[in-house]
């Protein structure tokens, strides 16, 4: 995907705010270090930023879980790699999300509502909350970002199925 680069904004090891918004709202806002960015794509890790154990029936995101996520300025999603507290891998959820924007020590990612699971060994992929997007109204309200997350998700879950997941993070 074309996109326009921006100058990083800050050296890794820096510690940054990720604000999570859905519905113009803050959902979350933690703490995460930045890896990574090089002007289009922003890398942090942060430990599960949740309160308590998140069971999704098909991956549990508890207390001392370790996530890297991706996050670029230029496509419609963010991708979050899970760790357990030994490092073993759970799997990857992905937001589908408005490019981030960085300023200074935030980053802002504003949710779409669908997301997609791919487990660690690639044999799990599933598209999540389908009928939140629907019910989002996103589709009447602004058509263009809705087209554009759809366009998203069916990507993402195209990579996830296929050899180009690995590449698209640069593991």
């Amino acid at each position: 995907m074309p996109g326009k680069s921006a100058e990083p904004e800050a050296e890794p090891g820096t510690l940054v705010d990720v604000v999570l918004l859905k519905a113009g709202r803050t959902k979350i806002r933690y703490p995460a270090e930045l890896l990574q960015d090089d002007g289009i794509r922003i890398v942090v890790r942060a430990p599960f930023a949740g309160a308590g154990v998140r069971d999704f029936g098909f991956v549990r995101f508890e207390p001392g879980d370790v996530f890297t996520e991706y996050y670029w300025r230029d496509r419609w999603y963010a991708v979050m790699e899970v760790r357990d507290p030994a490092g073993v891998l759970k799997g990857w959820y992905c937001d589908i999300a408005r490019p981030a924007a960085f300023s200074g020590t935030e980053l802002v990612v504003e949710d779409l509502d669908l997301d997609l699971w791919r487990s660690a060994d690639g044999t799990d992929v599933r598209r999540l909350d389908e009928d939140e997007f629907a019910e989002s109204g996103l589709t009447a309200s602004d058509p263009e970002a809705a087209a554009a997350a759809v366009a998203a998700l069916d990507e993402l879950e195209a990579l996830a199925r296929g050899d180009g997941f690995e590449a698209l993070l640069g593991i």
